[in-house]
C-alpha cells in the first residue's frame, strides 16, 4: 500500500509517498480502507515545526470501509463504513483506527461528507458549547472559512444566534462565508471589527487575540480553541468584565464520550435536514499531499481540504 511520511521537518516539499505493507489491527483497532482523509492545520504545523520523532507519519481524520478488526473489538464489523481520528499513518491507502475514536457513517452520506462534517463539526460544536450561548446573542467566528470555522458559523445560527460575523484573512473569502449565513464579514487587517459581539469563537490565536478580545461587548466571552498560542492582557478583561475560555476536544473525548456522541448525532441530524452544509475546498489524490499542505499553509482554503486515495 501507499503512505505519506516525512523524514525531515519543513514545508510541503518534505512529504514523501512510499510503499509499505498493509498494517495488521491490534487490540481494539480497526483496519480501514481509506476513502477520504482530512488535512488539518495542526498537522501541517507539526511537519514544519518538528518536535515529533522522525521519520514521521501524518495523523488526521479518515473515513472508509472496515476491512479487518483486531482482538477485543466490539460494536464494529467488517464492511461497515466509519470515520474517526487516526494518530498514526492517516495519509495512506489503509489506516488503523482505534474503536474509541471511530463512529459509523450513516447510510446516504459519503466518506467526503464525513470528513467535512464530523471532526471539524465536533470542535466547532464544543467551542460553541463552551461559550454557553443564549438565544439572540451575537457570535463572531475567526478563521470563518476554515474546516471548523465554516461549520461554527452555521452551528451558531442553528443554536439561535441573532447575528453572525465572519472574520477572515482576506476579502476574497467574503462571498464564501456569506453564502453560509454570515450577516457581516470583517478582515483581520481592519482597525475595527464593527459592533461588539457577545461571543468570539477563535481558531487563530497569536496576534489576533488582542483584536478578538476588543471585539467583545461588556460581559462577552471568547473561546480559544486554536494551537496558535498568544497572550491576553488581564486589564483588557477586567475593564469590560470579559472572559477567555479555553476549549480542547481531546478532554471531551477522554472524559465525556457520551457528550461527544450526542454532539455527533446532532451534527448528522443537522446535515440530514440541510441546516449544516459542510464544504470541501479541494479533493486531491494521495500523491498530491504536498499540494494539500500548501493550500492549508497558505490559508487559501474555503472549507475542508481532502485527500482521496481511491
Amino acid at each position: 500500500m501507499r503512505r505519506v511520511r516525512y523524514y525531515e521537518n519543513g514545508g510541503p516539499e518534505v512529504l514523501r509517498v512510499e510503499e509499505t505493507e498493509v498494517p495488521v489491527p491490534g487490540t481494539g483497532e480497526l483496519l480501514v480502507r481509506t476513502e477520504a482523509i482530512g488535512v488539518t492545520l495542526p498537522m501541517v504545523r507539526k511537519v514544519r515545526a518538528g518536535g515529533l520523532p522522525l521519520p514521521g507519519g501524518l495523523g488526521g481524520e479518515v473515513a472508509g470501509e472496515v476491512v479487518a478488526v483486531g482482538p477485543d473489538v466490539t460494536g464494529f464489523t467488517v464492511g461497515e463504513r466509519v470515520t474517526g481520528l487516526c494518530f498514526g499513518d492517516a495519509y495512506a491507502d489503509y489506516s488503523l483506527l482505534h474503536t474509541a475514536m471511530a463512529s459509523p457513517v450513516p447510510a446516504g452520506a459519503s466518506a467526503v461528507d464525513a470528513i467535512g462534517l464530523v471532526r471539524g463539526g465536533l470542535v466547532a460544536r464544543g467551542a460553541l458549547e463552551a461559550a454557553r450561548p443564549q438565544p439572540g446573542e451575537s457570535v463572531l467566528v475567526t478563521a470563518a472559512a476554515s474546516g471548523a470555522g465554516h461549520l461554527a458559523m452555521q452551528l451558531a445560527r442553528a443554536h439561535g444566534a441573532g447575528r453572525v460575523v465572519a472574520a477572515v484573512g482576506s476579502a476574497a473569502k467574503a462571498d464564501f462565508v456569506r453564502s453560509l449565513g454570515a450577516d457581516e464579514v470583517v478582515t483581520y487587517q481592519q482597525e475595527s471589527w464593527g459592533e461588539p459581539v457577545d461571543i468570539v469563537l477563535d481558531a487563530v490565536g497569536g496576534e489576533l487575540l488582542g483584536p478578538a478580545v476588543a471585539a467583545l461587548a461588556p460581559g462577552g466571552r471568547l473561546v480559544a480553541y486554536s494551537s496558535g498560542g498568544g497572550t491576553v492582557e488581564a486589564y483588557d478583561l477586567l475593564v469590560g468584565a470579559k472572559s477567555v475560555i479555553g476549549f480542547q476536544m481531546a478532554l471531551i473525548a477522554r472524559n465525556r464520550p457520551q457528550l461527544m456522541e450526542r454532539w455527533r448525532q446532532e451534527l448528522w441530524e443537522l446535515f440530514a435536514t440541510g441546516r449544516i452544509r459542510p464544504r470541501v475546498h479541494a479533493e486531491l489524490p494521495l500523491e498530491d499531499a504536498a499540494k494539500a499542505h500548501e493550500i492549508i499553509e497558505g490559508r487559501a482554503n474555503r472549507g475542508k481540504v481532502v485527500l482521496r486515495p481511491v
